[in-house]
């Protein structure tokens, strides 16, 4: 009885008994146990399925989100290029206008660069080259004491226009209306400014420059600065009138160089433009060389100073 197993089945049409031996009962466990065990693998690897499906959508939403940053990374790139582009254009513009004012400049400085100098070099030397001729421009006097440029007596031997006689005139006479503005030709000390008696010239300034120089301004109307005053090259220092010795309202005006008159006209005429032009007059005996390197000597340049600049004054630097 132990080696049978007896299953009764009942139903309308009767009874029925099945009998199993203890080798199909144990066939039919193994079969249930193996079908338990697929069941249970399908499930685990359902889960699992599930679970790297769940991975993979989360990639894809991911990589999807990577691709957008992407795509707006690009774009963001792609401005970038243009304005790039557009930077490098008017770089290139700036560049090509840069390059030729510093030749005019260097024309204007007599620089004559190396073909291989670097912009920078260039703008340093062409620096010091115009703060070297603005500090002399600004010394020394230059330019015209007023506003309209007419010379109606030039230095040296002339008749005198009120007694008649041949005398030297040791300045420039320079038409102007009574009242107009004189201006200091350079920066400078008053150390003059009165009515002067015994000269002719009625009420005067003097002004005292660097290296040597001083300027008259004669027959003022109006005296506006005091003695020890400090004016600056521009400076208003008087009104022209017709005070002493004078037929009409006008500005003497003279040079000085070592306490010795010298001819006005090529200090007058000196500017940036023209910066040679003035050692030519060979009269005046003024020691331009060694002036240009002193001034050169007490210029502050930031970085060291270019070897192309020249300071020496001759006909070749004009």
């Amino acid at each position: 009885m132990l080696d049978r197993c007896i299953v009764t089945v009942s139903d309308r049409r009767g009874t029925r008994r099945f009998y199993f031996s203890a080798r199909t009962r144990r066939l039919i466990a193994a079969s249930l146990a193996m079908l338990v065990l697929f069941l249970l693998g399908g499930v685990v690897s359902i889960i699992l399925l599930a679970g790297n499906v769940s991975d993979a959508n989360e990639r894809v939403h991911d990589l999807k989100a990577l691709s957008e940053k992407m795509q707006h990374e690009k774009v963001v790139l792609q401005q970038e290029k243009e304005k790039l582009a557009i930077s490098a254009a008017e770089n290139a513009v700036g560049l090509d206008a840069l390059g030729k004012e510093l030749r005019h400049i260097e024309a204007i400085v007599d620089l004559k660069p190396p073909p291989d100098a670097a912009i920078q070099e260039r703008i340093d030397a062409a620096s010091l080259a115009v703060a070297q001729k603005r500090v002399m421009l600004n010394s020394i006097p230059s330019g015209y004491p007023v506003d309209e440029q007419f010379i109606t007596s030039r230095f040296g031997t002339r008749t005198h226009p009120v007694n008649g006689n041949r005398s030297f005139h040791g300045g420039v006479d320079l038409r102007s209306p009574r009242g107009a503005p004189v201006y200091a030709t350079a920066d400078g000390v008053v150390e003059w400014a009165a009515k002067h008696h015994g000269s002719g010239l009625g009420k005067m300034v003097i002004l005292g420059h660097n290296f040597g120089f001083t300027s008259l301004y004669g027959h003022l109307d109006d005296i506006q600065v005091r003695v020890g005053d400090f004016v600056k090259k521009g400076d208003v220092i008087g009104l022209v009138g017709n005070t002493g010795v004078s037929t009409a309202p006008h500005l003497h005006y003279e040079v000085h160089y070592l306490k010795r008159r010298i001819d006005p006209e090529p200090f007058m005429a000196w500017s940036m433009e023209d910066f040679y032009s003035i050692v030519f007059e060979k009269k005046n005996r003024v020691k331009w060389q060694a002036i240009a390197e002193a001034v050169q000597r007490n210029i502050w340049v930031p970085q060291e100073k270019p070897a192309a600049i020249p300071t020496t004054f001759s006909s070749n630097s004009r």
